[in-house]
């Protein structure tokens, strides 16, 4: 059953894939109507991530944020479905990477390298970034994002695919050790991509910090891998500069991680990943439910 319904769901996301972008955001625009208007697709979220976060800001400047983000949340649907048909060649002109360079200087040095990131602008097009890593002299060069798997195995499949899309190595959330210490048996040089603005699990919670004005409990987990394996880390700072057309730009946040005080690197990260928000604050998931947790709700889940 599972792989009738990943061959139905291929199907018709690649006969869309298909369609050059034009109709792609027509049928966005489309979209954002049943989605924002007839479905209110998790409106309530949405609009209390935004009150909470901006408190400064009236109904109406609330609104146009909001408007904004369904828009360009339906366009990072369609978008993502072009991955499936997609060139090298147009791939690379709507999805430009400054700062590259940094990367290989740091790989130069023998060094491995972890990268922030955020759900931002569309972030399903952030693995084309290992394009730029099929040079010669690159063999050995591995480029992978950790994803959490999806219930469906089907869909788990089918994204995962579509990730890979540029030949990037997935690795499950849970083998995130386990694939770094193989790798580095192995004797590669990694860039591993970290999703780190959602809500850590319960059970991963050690460290909060004030995040766009609320207290919110922060992924710390590329801080600890990168002191235990002298790695180091960057941010990537994504902007939209027209409909499907971004650029990401590469800052480095340390190459001494273990010389950092703790939390310091978690920190800066969460400081940059606001900066980008607040830069455009509608390209932001802001769906997502990333303030479920309270400090009181955690000691109490805690302790039970």
């Amino acid at each position: 059953m599972n792989k009738i319904l990943y061959y139905i769901l291929y199907t018709w996301m690649y006969l869309h894939a298909l369609l050059p972008f034009g109709v792609l955001y027509i049928f966005s625009d489309v979209l954002y109507f049943l989605v924002y208007k007839v479905i209110g697709y998790r409106l309530k979220v949405v609009r209390a991530n935004l009150k909470n976060s901006f408190p400064d800001k009236t109904k109406e400047e609330l609104l146009t944020v909001e408007r904004a983000f369904y828009h360009h949340f339906c366009d990072y649907f369609v978008e993502t479905l072009k991955l499936l048909h997609i060139s090298d060649e147009e791939m690379k002109r709507r999805m430009v990477f400054e700062n590259v360079e940094q990367i290989r200087d740091l790989m130069k040095e023998g060094n491995s390298v972890l990268m922030f990131l955020g759900h931002y602008c569309n972030w399903e097009w952030i693995p084309s970034i290992t394009m730029d890593f099929r040079k010669e002299g690159d063999e050995n060069k591995i480029l992978g994002q950790i994803y959490k798997p999806l219930r469906n195995k089907a869909v788990d499949d089918l994204f995962l695919k579509i990730r890979s899309r540029f030949g990037s190595l997935g690795i499950a959330k849970n083998d995130t050790l386990r694939a770094i210490v193989r790798l580095r048996k192995e004797k590669k040089q990694t860039l591993i991509g970290f999703m780190a603005d959602q809500t850590p699990s319960l059970n991963n919670i050690h460290y909060w910090s004030t995040f766009l004005n609320q207290d919110s409990p922060v992924f710390t987990g590329v801080e600890r891998i990168a002191k235990q394996t002298g790695f180091a880390v960057i941010y990537l700072d994504m902007q939209k500069q027209s409909r499907g057309h971004y650029k990401a730009t590469v800052r480095l946040i340390t190459d001494k991680p273990q010389e950092e005080p703790e939390n310091r690197i978690t920190e800066t990260y969460i400081r940059a990943m606001e900066k980008t928000i607040l830069r455009n604050p509608a390209y932001w998931l802001w769906t997502h439910k990333r303030w479920k947790w309270t400090r009181e709700k955690v000691e109490l889940a805690q302790h039970k």
